[in-house]
């Protein structure tokens, strides 16, 4: 240790103190005075020091300083070989902090996305034109066709899993999920409307009525989704898939469902189609709420298919329920 001056110094100064930094790490106020072939100035380096900056200087020389024996500005220090990392150095002026020295391999960082590739809300609203464009005419389709309910359901349930779980999104999927719940809702349509005349068209505009006025109120900052309304949604969802699924078993064992009974005249079926319309609503402002903050977020481009998705299935969803609605309510004026 004895030929190597900067570990005889870090070791001195470890053990010593020093008066202008207290306790840590430099020599005491009679040892570091002295330089070899050095006048006392201010901010002097001792000997010993070589390549180390003074106390609140960055690389120049202390005041009445020889240049002798010292590292020039953007030199190494001595004894160490070029290309190597200094040890406990500040980067040089003008060369941003936490920056590799020359040599020394610079951190990596994704590169960020371009302002062609970012998602933009007008690029949610054309694939979501593309999509309703598609539902109806699926639904064109299936009103001249009603047998063509069985594949819409069965596609719209296959792909709408599908295109929840799949990572990277598929415009391809994406769209013919919009195709196949065109053939479910112009079938169903077709259906309902056979019994009840109207009932269809009032449907399309009562949906086109809720959905537009749950965008002009988010829009308008006056109505969003909080996590408060997240987990009561959550739990009325659940409560609602457990419903049907009871009601399924009850008409398959018993041959009535729960939609049958009433409660104080009312149909229950109506009572639970009024909250299904809430749930549908509310997935709706979310997946507003979802959109504006992947638009702010600045995630890539093809997002806005999936953010197609699930404006699509929510107002499929909203449309189902509306539908049911005016269903019982047709039925009960009726006298059904």
């Amino acid at each position: 240790m004895a030929g190597n001056p900067l570990l005889n110094s870090m070791t001195k100064n470890a053990t010593q103190g020093d008066s202008r930094f207290g306790r840590f790490g430099a020599q005491s106020q009679q040892n570091n005075q002295q330089a070899y072939g050095q006048q006392q100035g201010y901010g002097q380096q001792t000997y010993g020091q070589y390549g180390q900056q003074s106390y609140g200087q960055y690389g120049q020389q202390g005041y009445g300083q020889n240049a002798y024996g010292q590292p020039q500005y953007g030199q190494q220090p001595y004894g160490q070989q070029y290309g190597q990392p200094q040890y406990d150095q500040q980067a040089q002026y003008g060369q941003p902090y936490g920056e590799a020295d020359y040599g020394v391999a610079a951190p990596t960082y994704s590169e960020p996305i371009s302002a062609g590739e970012r998602l933009t809300m007008n690029d949610v609203m054309v694939k979501t034109g593309i999509n309703l464009g598609l539902v109806a005419v699926g639904a064109a389709v299936a009103w001249h066709a009603p047998v063509l309910l069985l594949l819409g359901m069965v596609g719209g349930l296959v792909l709408g899993l599908v295109n929840s779980f799949k990572k990277k999104v598929s415009p391809v999927l994406v769209m013919t999920y919009a195709l196949m719940e065109g053939l479910l809702l112009g079938g169903l349509s077709a259906v309902v409307d056979m019994r009840y005349p109207g009932v269809a068209i009032q449907a399309v505009l009562a949906t086109l009525a809720v959905a537009g006025t749950t965008l002009a109120l988010f829009a308008n900052g006056k109505l969003r989704a909080t996590p408060k309304l997240n987990k009561i949604f959550m739990i009325g969802a659940i409560g609602y898939m457990a419903y049907g699924l009871i009601s399924i078993l009850g008409a398959g064992i018993f041959g009535s469902s729960l939609n049958s009974f009433s409660i104080g005249g009312i149909p229950l079926g109506l009572v639970v189609g009024l909250f299904a319309v809430a749930l549908a609503t509310y997935s709706l402002l979310l997946d507003f709420t979802t959109t504006s903050e992947a638009v702010e977020a600045g995630l890539p481009e093809r997002e806005s298919w999936r953010l197609a998705f699930g404006l699509t299935a929510s107002l499929v969803w909203l449309y189902v329920e509306i539908l049911r609605v005016l269903m019982y309510l047709a039925s009960i004026f009726s006298n059904d």
